[in-house]
């Protein structure tokens, strides 16, 4: 199954689509996780990528789409995948729509006063775990003992800025998708629990076709 989630910044796309990959066996595609590998080990393409997700503002869709062409070649990719950051414009989803046949697009439904307090509240570790200070975590790593950081796109006025992008420029891949007939709703303010599930009885319902 050829998968998209759609959702504001902070909606749960990345929670989900890694659950996703592991039930399904399903590649999770993050754009987002690309970048900023890219940004971590300094190459041109992270140099050019961090000036604009630093300032809120989407990475041009030239250099999005030659990632996700090239990542969609690739051999695990023949039996389906979950795309988690892409598209996110109208014209990266024409420019996707002639490398890949979507089969079903899961736009993420959340209030967005609860985004800002998701995101502000994030906090990561060198280790790859992330954490949210509701938890009570404190400043260091439960795992491994690291000094946790906010990263600079979750702080409250980036975010901000993101979701303003997000509206004006992403926002409209609903209405595109829905004329195709491919977007299932479903209420990402749930436990996450319950989103995973609404998420899976669609790609079992699908299954069973």
């Amino acid at each position: 199954m050829k998968l998209i989630l759609l959702g504001a910044p902070g909606a749960g796309k990345g929670t989900q689509a890694t659950r996703i990959s592991d039930k399904y066996d399903l590649p999770h595609i993050s754009t987002g996780d690309i970048l900023r590998k890219n940004i971590k080990e300094g190459t041109e393409l992270g140099i050019e990528a961090k000036s604009y997700i630093d300032a809120g503002q989407l990475v041009p869709d030239e250099v999005v789409i030659n990632i996700v062409k090239d990542r969609l070649q690739q051999a695990d990719c023949k039996k389906g995948y979950i795309l988690d950051g892409f598209p996110r414009t109208v014209a990266q989803a024409e420019a996707l729509d002639k490398v890949a046949e979507i089969d079903a697009v899961i736009n993420i439904a959340v209030d967005p006063a609860l985004i800002v307090d998701r995101i502000t509240g994030r906090r990561m570790c060198a280790c790859g775990e992330s954490y949210h200070i509701s938890m009570g975590i404190g400043e260091t790593c439960p795992k491994c003992g690291s000094k946790l950081y906010q990263r600079d796109d979750d702080k409250e006025d980036t975010v901000k800025a993101r979701m303003q992008v997000y509206e004006n420029q992403t926002a409209p891949l609903i209405d595109y998708y829905t004329a195709k007939n491919l977007v299932i709703d479903v209420d990402g303010g749930k436990p996450l629990n319950e989103v995973f599930e609404q998420i899976s009885k669609v790609i079992d319902d699908y299954n069973k076709k």
